[in-house]
């Protein structure tokens, strides 16, 4: 077995997106190929309403799929499928955007703000203009399963004999929340030929660093994101203070990026095309 090595490490840049949400962006435009099908993680969280109650209005999304993970607080959605509700603290919601969709995300003031992550998954091309589709779980039905290092919860994929709630999405990706104790390792199956990543949100987290990473292999602190290399393994140690983390991975595609916005497509003539429907309001596609 091989151990995956850091081969990146990055803090993000504050951002506002939406009505003015103040966020951090932790990837993007510039390292989607190395993430691949990875295409942007934010992370969203303020104590200051000012800082989350504008949200995110109605807008359109066409050939990926968003993942919303909220730690803390709550968020109002709503979208052109004819689903909506509100989300708390623990649940996910993973919309298939397809040929297109248009959604709000809104969060509501809380006495402890408004926390939470948001990952795009690239569409493969033969998936991009197929119907969109909503799915959510609560957090009660993420399984959480206690380790001898702490507690994993199962977003989507399988771990330790449990399997998340979150099922026939694209790129079968693996999402899982972990929490370890201070000083503890936890060892994951993380196969070959996948894009893999960590996130961490509290604590401190030590993996094994490629030779010619900046820094070797140091601690890496509450809102470092970190790409892991080749490998099949994953072997990664909370600090002194225990650690809160996410994992994720899956295949990549391979396939060119043409990202507009909101919008992600395979060339700029299918860019162009979606950006026209848009204007001429034939962009949500009869069912």
């Amino acid at each position: 077995m091989a151990i995956r090595e850091a081969v990146l490490s990055i803090k993000g840049r504050t951002a506002y997106d939406g009505a003015g949400v103040k966020l951090q962006r932790i990837f993007g435009h510039a390292d989607a190929n190395r993430f691949d099908p990875f295409l942007l993680l934010d992370a969203f969280g303020s104590d200051d309403p000012a800082d989350y109650l504008p949200g995110f209005p109605m807008h359109p999304h066409r050939g990926i799929e968003t993942v919303t993970y909220l730690l803390e607080g709550s968020v109002r959605h709503s979208d052109s499928t004819g689903s909506g509700g509100v989300i708390g603290p623990g649940d996910l919601q993973w919309m298939s955007a397809g040929s297109g969709i248009v959604h709000e995300e809104m969060p509501l003031q809380s006495p402890r703000g408004v926390h939470g992550l948001q990952l795009w998954v690239n569409l493969a091309a033969r998936e991009k203009m197929q119907s969109p589709a909503y799915r959510g779980a609560v957090a009660s039905e993420v399984p959480v399963v206690p380790t001898g290092s702490g507690t994993v919860r199962v977003l989507s994929g399988s771990w330790g004999g449990a399997s998340g709630p979150i099922v026939g999405v694209a790129r079968s990706p693996v999402y899982l929340d972990i929490e370890l104790n201070p000083g503890s390792t936890i060892q994951l199956d993380v196969p070959r030929g996948r894009t893999a990543f960590f996130y961490v949100l509290s604590g401190t987290v030590t993996t094994a660093a490629a030779e010619d990473l900046p820094g070797g292999s140091k601690p890496c602190s509450g809102g470092t994101c970190v790409l892991l290399g080749a490998g099949d393994e994953a072997l990664l140690t909370a600090g002194p203070e225990g650690a809160r983390f996410v994992i994720v991975h899956a295949p990549p595609l391979h396939e060119p990026i043409a990202w507009g916005g909101p919008i992600v497509m395979n060339t700029r003539e299918e860019l162009d095309r979606a950006f026209r429907e848009l204007d001429e309001g034939t962009f949500i596609k009869s069912r």
